[in-house]
């Protein structure tokens, strides 16, 4: 059952839109796995589960960015993207 359920919510993340969608999905069935793995309880699995996924939303986030453009910040602290 846990297997059929890993295999699940692989295929679902991969049929994510962006990114970031597929990099939280993917670590966060990464990250169940392997929390499972080592704890031998569902607690370890769910914080697994919540690890992986933020770290792969962020890594997936990161790697979406245009290779030609580049976060600014200006003198109030807000956030905008522009040409390098």
């Amino acid at each position: 059952m846990k297997k059929i359920l890993a295999v699940i919510c692989v295929g679902a993340s991969l049929a994510a839109c962006t990114a970031t969608e597929r990099g939280a999905g993917l670590g966060a069935a990464g990250g169940a796995i392997i929390g499972g793995a080592l704890s031998g309880d569902v607690r370890g699995a769910a914080v697994g589960a919540a690890i992986g996924g933020a770290g792969g939303a962020i890594i997936g986030n990161a790697s979406e960015r245009e290779p030609d453009r580049c976060y600014y910040r200006d003198r109030y602290g807000n956030r905008y993207l522009d040409y390098c």
